[in-house]
């Protein structure tokens, strides 16, 4: 049986290749989500890709990785810098917890700087651009073999 892997996205990454393309690139997230689930299934993963702009859908989804013992990929976009109960779903997990931005938020304005998530995550990737997503499934990948 593969090991599932939830690959999460918040507030605006719908608006991904539309929104400041010259701060997040001109990428889409259907783009990003082809390219996450070809990887997986190279690597034998079962991928769960969503995007919301609702934290108590988020905390749902959080929650749904939960209890089917998901790994979890989130980029958590605005989520990242004022949500505790985001934070708090992230902190059932057992199985890794990647955070991912495509941004290296410690160069951006200081409110981007601290995430709470990265409280809970068991590593960070940010700075990379979409193929930090692609680095999040390799590391996934293998720490889920461990």
């Amino acid at each position: 049986m593969a090991n599932t892997v939830y690959v999460l996205n918040g507030s605006n990454l719908n608006m991904l290749g539309k929104r400041e393309p010259h701060i997040y690139g001109h990428t889409t997230l259907a783009q990003i989500q082809e390219r996450c689930e070809a990887l997986s299934c190279d690597l034998g993963l079962d991928c769960v890709f969503r995007q919301t702009n609702d934290e108590a859908k988020m905390i749902d989804w959080i929650q749904e990785a939960f209890e089917k013992e998901a790994g979890l990929i989130i980029n958590p976009a605005g989520f990242s810098f004022g949500s505790i109960p985001v934070l708090d779903a992230v902190k059932l997990l057992a199985k890794p917890v990647i955070e991912v931005h495509i941004t290296n938020i410690h160069r951006r304005d200081p409110q981007y700087h601290h995430s709470l998530i990265s409280l809970a995550a068991t590593g960070v990737i940010c700075g990379m651009g979409p193929n930090g997503y692609l680095l999040a499934l390799r590391a996934m990948a293998e720490a889920l073999q461990a």
